[in-house]
C-alpha cells in the first residue's frame, strides 16, 4: 500500500495506449484509456490527451519531434530539396574503398586534397557558403575568387559543421579566396598562424560517419608492425548503386540524363551533385575503381566523357568553355591519355557532346538566378582547382 505522502501509479485500462498520470488531483478514481486517445475518470467524462508525437499517439509510431518535421520542411523549401543519404565527400570514399580490405590505396596522394575540395561543393550546395557578390569579381581567376558564409546554420554533418565555423569566424577577419581555403582545409600553407585550420583525420572521419549510417563495418587488420582499423563495406547494395549511376552516366549515348544516373526523386540539385561526383572521383584517382565491369575500349570512353564533363564545368557560366568542341582535355591525366591515344593512332572524335550538352542544360535549371547563382559559381572553381591537382602535387 502506497503512502498518503508519496507518488502513487494509477492502473490504465488497454494493453497498446496505456498512460499513466501522476497528478495530485483525484487520486481515489482510476482513469482509463479510451481506443481514441482520450481519458475517462471514475465520473465517466472524457479529456483528450495531447501527445508531441509519441508512440502513445498512433499507437506504433516512433517518438518524434513535430518540429523537427518543420524545420526539414523549412530547410528543404529554402534549399530546393531534400538532401541525400550520403554527401559528396562519402561517396569518393566509398568507391576508393576496397571491398574487402577496408582500406584506401596507399599510393593515392589526390585523395585527401579532393575531399577538402568537395567540402567547398558540399557546403554550397546546401546554400551555406557562396563567393562575394562583387561586380569586379570578373577581373580575376575563378579560383581567386572570395567566398563567404551566407547561412550559417548547422548542417547536421561534423565535417562540413566544423569548415563552416572556420570559414565563418575568420570572414570577420579577413575573407580568403577558393584556392587559399582548400589549401587550408588540407594544411597546405607556410603560415603558422593558419595551420589551425587544417581538417585532420577527414579519411578517418568520414569512414566512422560511414559506418553509423550502415554502409562500412569496423574491423581490425594486422600490418605486420602494426594494427590498423579498417572499414570494409557493409552494405554492397549501396555501393552498387553509387557505381551505377557513374558508369550510367560516363556510358550514356543519349543528350537526356538517364535517371538511373541520379539520386533519388526530389533530391536537391541531383544533376549537378551527380557531375560533382564524378569530376570529384575523377581527380581523387578513384574513379577506375567503378570501372572494374568495363573493357578497355570502354573504360577510355569513360575518361574521355569525364574529361570532357570536366572541361565543361570548370568554368563560369557552366558550358562556355569549349564552345568550339575543343577536344583539350581539363587535367593533367587526360592529356597524358589523349597523348597515349595518339601514339597508338586511336580516334580523339567527340561521341558524346550531346551528352555533355545535356548535363550542361540540366544543371542550368537547377541554378538560382541564373548565371548570377554565387553558390554554383564557387562550385565551377573548385572544379577548376581540383582539375590542376597533378600539377599541384
Amino acid at each position: 500500500m502506497a503512502s498518503s505522502g508519496g507518488l502513487s501509479r494509477r492502473r490504465v485500462g488497454g494493453a497498446t495506449s496505456s498512460s499513466y498520470n501522476d497528478d495530485d488531483d483525484d487520486t481515489s478514481k482510476p482513469r482509463y484509456t479510451n481506443g481514441n486517445g482520450s481519458t475517462t475518470g471514475g465520473s465517466g467524462t472524457s479529456t483528450p490527451v495531447q501527445h508531441a508525437g509519441s508512440a502513445f499517439e498512433g499507437g506504433s509510431k516512433i517518438a518524434f519531434d513535430p518540429r523537427d518535421l518543420q524545420q526539414d520542411a523549412t530547410e528543404e523549401a529554402k534549399i530546393g530539396g531534400k538532401m541525400p543519404r550520403l554527401t559528396i565527400m562519402e561517396e569518393v570514399l566509398l568507391l576508393g574503398i576496397k571491398d574487402k580490405q577496408g582500406y584506401l590505396s596507399f599510393w593515392n596522394d589526390n585523395i585527401s586534397y579532393a575531399l577538402r575540395g568537395c567540402i567547398l561543393i558540399e557546403l554550397a550546395l546546401r546554400r551555406r557558403i557562396a563567393l562575394v557578390k562583387d561586380p569586379n569579381r570578373r577581373r580575376v581567376p575563378i579560383t581567386e575568387r572570395i567566398v563567404e558564409v551566407i547561412d550559417d546554420r548547422q548542417t547536421g554533418e561534423t565535417i562540413l559543421d566544423e569548415a563552416l565555423r572556420m570559414i565563418k569566424s575568420q570572414q570577420d577577419i579577413e575573407k580568403l579566396s577558393i584556392n587559399s581555403w582548400i589549401d587550408l582545409l588540407s594544411g597546405e600553407t607556410w603560415n603558422v598562424m593558419k595551420i589551425g585550420f587544417q581538417l585532420k583525420q577527414v579519411r578517418e572521419r568520414l569512414a566512422k560517419g560511414l559506418v553509423d549510417k550502415g554502409v562500412l563495418r569496423t574491423e581490425k587488420r594486422n600490418f605486420l608492425l602494426f594494427d590498423m582499423a579498417t572499414h570494409p563495406v557493409a552494405d554492397v547494395r549501396t555501393k552498387e548503386n553509387l557505381i551505377n549511376r557513374v558508369v550510367t552516366l560516363l556510358t550514356s549515348t543519349t543528350s537526356a540524363v538517364p535517371p538511373a544516373a541520379l539520386d533519388k526523386e526530389g533530391v536537391q540539385c541531383r544533376v549537378l551533385r551527380a557531375v560533382c561526383l564524378v569530376c570529384a572521383a575523377y581527380t581523387a584517382s578513384v574513379l577506375d575503381n567503378a570501372f572494374g565491369r568495363l573493357g578497355y575500349e570502354e573504360r577510355e570512353a569513360a575518361f574521355q566523357r569525364c574529361d570532357e564533363i570536366l572541361s565543361e564545368f570548370v568554368v563560369w557560366p557552366f558550358g562556355s568553355g569549349s564552345g568550339g568542341g575543343s577536344t583539350t582535355p581539363a587535367t593533367a591525366a587526360g592529356r597524358r591519355r589523349q597523348a597515349t591515344r595518339l601514339a597508338s593512332g586511336m580516334s580523339l572524335e567527340v561521341s558524346g557532346r550531346d551528352v555533355v550538352l545535356g548535363l550542361v542544360q540540366e544543371v542550368r535549371k537547377e541554378a538560382v538566378g541564373g548565371d548570377e547563382d554565387v553558390g554554383f559559381e564557387l562550385i565551377a572553381g573548385v572544379l577548376e582547382v581540383l582539375s590542376k591537382l597533378d600539377s599541384l602535387l
